[in-house]
């Protein structure tokens, strides 16, 4: 069990297992026949599975346009709120467009949904939802993700982007921290 920072950090997903699986999933969004491809990140969380899942694209075939999106329901807290704000959001239109979400987890499903949302009023033609976790026992919306990594136990995990107080997103694998 590899040790960061003084704690002990439990694998769930290593690096090889975490990269083979964007490859396959890079095939199977390419095989889903988006045209006219606008990726939106939702950060902070995702930033590391989507630049693999982007770069995973490049063998499948697709060449995306890429964009961010910072959301929160959080904010100061640590505790959701329950309600979503806008707190950077994309420069390019959608109108029409294909548009892919790709996020680090699908928990209660409240940022996706209204990230969801908002693009589809914008406009754009198809919105589908990629994320690297799918957590299903959490779901506070009636969402579904087309491309998933991984369905993750109900763990608070780590690592490949995603934090706990800021620390561990370097880490090249997804765990748990155990005390």
């Amino acid at each position: 069990m590899p040790i960061v920072r003084g704690r002990q950090i439990r694998v769930l997903y290593d690096a090889a297992t975490i990269a083979a699986r964007n490859a396959e999933m890079a095939a199977e969004i390419a095989a889903a026949g988006y045209s006219n491809l606008l990726v939106i990140s939702i950060l902070k969380g995702s930033f590391v599975f989507a630049a693999d899942l982007i770069r995973a694209f490049h063998s499948a075939g697709i060449s995306p346009e890429v964009e961010f999106l910072t959301l929160s329901s959080y904010r100061a807290g640590t505790v959701s709120a329950g309600t979503v704000e806008i707190v950077r959001d994309v420069e390019s239109d959608v109108h029409g467009r294909d548009v892919l979400l790709i996020d680090d987890i699908l928990e209660s499903g409240r940022t996706l949904a209204f990230a969801r949302a908002r693009m589809l009023e914008r406009g754009a033609r198809r919105v589908g939802i990629a994320v690297l976790l799918e957590k299903p026992g959490k779901r506070a919306q009636p969402l579904v993700a087309e491309h998933v990594g991984f369905i993750c136990p109900d763990l608070f995990v780590v690592g490949y982007g995603m934090d706990v107080g800021h620390a561990f997103r370097e880490l090249p694998f997804v765990g748990v921290v155990e005390d």
